[in-house]
C-alpha cells in the first residue's frame, strides 16, 4: 500500500482500492474496517474503493464469452485426480466438451444443482506447460457459504486469479504492483487479459519485505489471535501496522522505510534496527521530553532540600524551545523507581 501511495503521488497517479472478496469462506467485514483503519493511520486516501463483489455480473458474462471463444470449460473432476492430472501433464475427459455443454454444465453451477455443485470452470490453456499455473486453471468454482455483501445471491464464484486481471483492466488501472511470490501467475494473468481481448495492465514485481526473527504469515498470526495469545492485531509485540505504531513508530518512518528500500526485486531479510533508527531520526527534533516513574515508586526524602516546594520551569526539549516549557519541582520528598531504590 505505501509503495503504491508513494508512485500514485509521485507521478500524479490515483490509489485505487479494491477489496478481493471472491471467496465468501475467507472473506467478512471485520477484515475490510481493519484494512480501513491501517491505511487511516498510514495517512492513505485512495481515490477510489471497491471491490470484486461489484463486478461479480460482468465477470460472468466474461466467462460465458470464454466459453464461447472456446477459451473454457466445465470440469467435474474431482479435487484429488484434478491434481494429479495437472501434475502430470493429462487432459481432463471434459476439456472437449461442446460449447452448448459447457453452457448448459455453467447453467447448472449458478442454480447449485446436486450435480452443479461438483463442478468447476477451467481454462483451456496448455497441459503441458512448464509453468503448472498455465495447465488449465479454475476461474470458478462453487460456494454456498453466504458473501458478506452479496448474501446468497450467487453461487458461483471467481477466482482471483481469472478476476483481477478482468476488473484491472475495466476499473482502469494502469500499473499493478504485486510481489514477486506470485511472479509464476503473471503468465496467466495476461493470458486472460489477451484472451478476452481487454486492455492490458502493466505488472511491476517487487521483492515482499521479511525482518528477522519476525513472523509475517498472516495465518500464523491469525492463529495466535483467535486462540488468545495476544490482546489482538494492536499487540506491541505484532509486526501489524497497529502493534509497531501502538509501540512507538511514527508512520512517516515506515513511509520513509518502505520508500527507501524501493521495489527492490531482491529477497533480503531486514533488521528492525534500521526501521527504529529511522523512526528515532524523525522523533527526535519533535517529541517533548517528559519523565515518570513506576506505580511502585519508593518515597526518599532528602535531608538537605527545600521545605517547601519550589517550581522552576525547563524547556520540554533542549534544542527546540518551540515545544514548550515544563515544571521541575524541587521538594525534600521525591519518588524514586523502586529498581533504584534496592540497588
Amino acid at each position: 500500500a505505501l509503495l503504491n501511495y508513494y508512485y500514485a503521488n509521485k507521478y500524479e497517479g490515483k490509489l485505487l482500492l479494491r477489496f478481493d472478496d471472491t471467496n465468501p469462506v475467507l472473506e467478512n467485514e471485520e477484515f475490510q474496517e481493519s484494512i480501513e483503519a491501517d491505511l487511516k493511520i498510514l495517512g492513505i486516501t485512495p481515490f477510489n474503493v471497491s471491490f470484486t463483489s461489484d463486478h461479480f455480473d460482468t465477470i460472468m458474462n466474461y466467462c460465458e464469452e470464454m466459453f464461447k471463444l472456446g477459451k473454457a470449460y466445465v470440469d467435474d473432476t474431482c479435487v484429488e485426480v484434478m491434481r494429479e492430472e495437472r501434475g502430470k501433464g493429462i487432459e481432463s475427459k471434459n476439456r472437449n466438451n461442446s460449447v452448448d455443454e459447457n453452457l448448459r454444465l455453467w447453467k447448472e453451477m449458478i442454480d447449485g444443482t446436486e450435480h452443479g455443485l461438483k463442478c468447476c470452470v477451467r481454462a483451456k490453456i496448455d497441459m503441458q506447460c512448464k509453468n503448472k499455473c498455465m495447465r488449465d486453471p479454475v476461474l470458478y468454482r462453487c460456494v454456498l457459504t453466504p458473501h458478506h455483501r452479496t448474501g446468497t445471491k450467487y453461487k458461483v464464484y471467481p477466482t482471483y486469479d481469472f478476476a483481477c486481471p478482468i476488473v484491472d483492466s475495466i476499473e482502469g488501472v494502469t500499473h499493478a504492483l504485486r510481489t514477486n511470490e506470485y511472479s509464476d501467475r503473471i503468465e496467466q494473468y495476461n493470458w486472460v487479459i489477451n484472451a478476452l481481448g481487454l486492455r492490458p495492465v502493466e505488472i511491476y514485481e517487487f521483492s515482499r519485505l521479511n525482518f528477522v526473527n519476525t513472523v509475517l504469515s498472516k495465518r500464523k498470526l491469525t492463529w495466535i489471535v483467535n486462540n488468545g495469545l495476544v490482546e489482538g492485531w494492536d499487540d506491541p509485540r505484532f509486526p501489524t501496522v497497529r502493534g509497531i505504531v501502538r509501540r512507538g513508530l511514527s508512520p512517516s518512518a515506515l513511509l520513509q522505510f518502505v520508500t527507501e528500500q524501493g521495489p527492490s526485486k531482491n529477497s533480503n531479510l531486514m533488521e528492525w534496527d534500521k526501521l527504529w533508527t529511522i523512526n528515532k531520526q524523525l522523533m527526535d527534533p519533535v517529541v517533548p521530553r517528559f519523565f515518570a516513574v513506576g506505580q511502585d515508586a519508593v518515597a526518599l526524602n532528602l535531608s538537605e532540600a527545600p521545605e517547601e516546594p519550589l517550581i522552576n520551569q525547563r524547556d520540554l526539549h533542549q534544542k527546540n524551545p518551540d515545544l514548550g516549557k515544563g515544571q521541575i519541582v524541587m521538594y525534600k520528598s521525591i519518588l524514586i523507581d523502586r529498581d533504584d531504590a534496592t540497588q
